[in-house]
């Protein structure tokens, strides 16, 4: 058996694996269905909510420049990416990556910080929903759901877990249950599901930034950037920047596309674009909502549940009062699309770290029907249920971005290495200006994970280290590059 925490997967290795269909695996997915599921992964509430609390918090009308800042940070991760998603077409995202430049045992922890990325964002973005769906049952259907059966039992209050009289939370727990079936019957049909997904909030955005640009008012644009407040990071450049460490959230999911890239028709080719594309695609959409926002009202307004009905229903009245139901139905629409990219990404991570021995052979099977790893989306859909029916959305959060910093960071620092060791590896595509690219995009993250809260990194060392008791227990002895001879 081979020694060394840190072996790497080989080139031929790696280009064997990605070019065996005997996985089960259907490669079904054209370049325009990556692109679509870039754009569901990214686009939810952010574009509705978080645009109107960072201007009215710290950037001004200035949140256009946060989101170009923070789509720049994102921008240079997804080029990493990207390259690794051309030459390493497998199911497996970060995963895999690390494997062939860092090694197995940071491979493992990758891997691990992933089930944070995916799993819980999931769940996170699951109890958004449930949180939207109340209300708008009740004010266009005049349905009253109970609150004590659409709630989590427990709450995240000053850095405390505390009781809630509510019991659990049954509407984000049954629809990962609908779209966690949805995957299990066919990757095809859920690509399709979040095609009118997306469609669906595309169509709304486009149609707020049309009626609402014939609204704007350039004195609420002047100044484009606030003068600074006393306070640090309010307005100013610092308000900006500020903003776009807030904002960064609202792009993160893109890389969940490279997941699926043993299910993509002409991965070499169209990852690139899957990624990359529906990045371009949000930055774009974001910077114009939030022109369109600022323009509306005044920035210092929009500190309020729903910014963008609110402006809307300023300025026209009555007149637009409709388009209110129409941005919920786009915000409901936009958190299915979100929570199904998610759900997809997770399994193939799981199926990935089987197929190399590192978890149970029952995570690699795939249906002999549908073509889909159906064990491993099962589980992910339980535990995801059970996470978005107990658990609060704060807690849930604050998980996320440090698991998707994590993943960002490695990606980037992998590249430097690969170009390093493996200069000679074929590659469709080509991350420019390496190590600027990938150093800018590693520096961006680590930068925004200190400014999280101490209680993140003491939970991300207590997953991390369960993590490694189960590498050492089980996947060190399973692992399937350890036994070639």
């Amino acid at each position: 058996m081979k020694k060394g925490l840190f072996i790497t997967k080989s080139t031929a290795q790696l280009a064997a694996e990605s070019s065996d269909d005997s996985h089960g695996l259907k490669r079904v997915l054209s370049r325009w269905a990556l692109v679509s599921l870039g754009i569901g992964a990214v686009i939810g509430t952010g574009i509705f909510v978080l645009t109107g609390h960072a201007a009215a918090d710290f950037a001004g009308p200035a949140v256009a420049l946060s989101y170009v800042l923070s789509g720049l940070g994102c921008l240079f991760a997804g080029l990493c990416y990207a390259e690794y998603a051309a030459a390493i077409p497998i199911a497996g995202s970060a995963y895999t990556y690390s494997y062939a430049t860092l090694g197995e045992l940071v491979a493992w922890l990758i891997g691990w910080d992933l089930i944070l990325e995916y799993m819980f964002a999931a769940s996170t973005v699951a109890v958004g929903w449930s949180k939207h769906f109340l209300p708008f049952m009740k004010d266009f259907f005049n349905v009253d759901l109970p609150e004590q059966w659409c709630r989590a039992p427990l709450d995240y209050v000053d850095g405390h877990i505390v009781h809630t009289s509510h019991f659990v939370n049954i509407p984000a727990m049954l629809l990962i249950w609908v779209i966690t079936w949805l995957l299990v019957v066919g990757m095809k049909e859920s690509a399709r599901f979040n095609n009118i997904m997306v469609a669906i909030k595309v169509v709304i955005i486009l149609l707020i930034i049309g009626l609402g640009w014939g609204y704007i008012n350039p004195a609420n644009l002047t100044p484009f950037i606030p003068e600074q407040t006393g306070e640090l990071g309010k307005y100013g450049w610092p308000g900006i920047l500020k903003g776009a460490g807030v904002i960064f959230f609202a792009y993160i999911g893109f890389d969940a596309v490279s997941t699926a890239a043993q299910e993509t028709k002409n991965p070499q080719k169209d990852m690139f674009w899957g990624m990359i594309g529906s990045l371009a695609i949000c930055a774009v959409l974001f910077v114009l909502v939030s022109i369109v926002l600022c323009g509306m009202v005044n920035y210092k307004e929009l500190h309020v549940d729903a910014p963008v009905v609110y402006a809307l229903e300023k300025v026209a009245g009555d007149s637009l009062k409709w388009l209110r139901m129409a941005v919920e139905i786009a915000v409901l629409a936009g958190l299915s699309s979100v929570i199904l990219v998610l759900l997809m990404g997770q399994p193939r991570v799981f199926f990935s770290m089987a197929k190399d021995g590192l978890l149970p052979p029952m995570f690699a099977k795939v249906h002999p029907k549908y073509g889909t790893p159906h064990i491993t989306t099962i589980v992910t859909g339980l535990l995801c249920s059970v996470l978005a029916g107990f658990l609060p959305l704060n807690l849930l959060g604050e998980l996320v971005s440090i698991g998707t910093l994590m993943a960002f960071t490695v990606v980037c620092i992998g590249i430097i290495v690969l170009r390093r060791t493996n200069p000679g590896m074929p590659r469709p595509y080509r991350t420019p200006w390496v190590p600027l690219v990938p150093i800018l995009g590693a520096g961006i993250c680590v930068a925004q994970t200190v400014l999280l809260p101490p209680d993140t990194w003491i939970r991300l060392f207590v997953w991390m280290t369960i993590g490694l008791v189960i590498y050492f227990l089980y996947g060190i002895k399973h692992s399937k590059l350890r036994k070639e001879p």
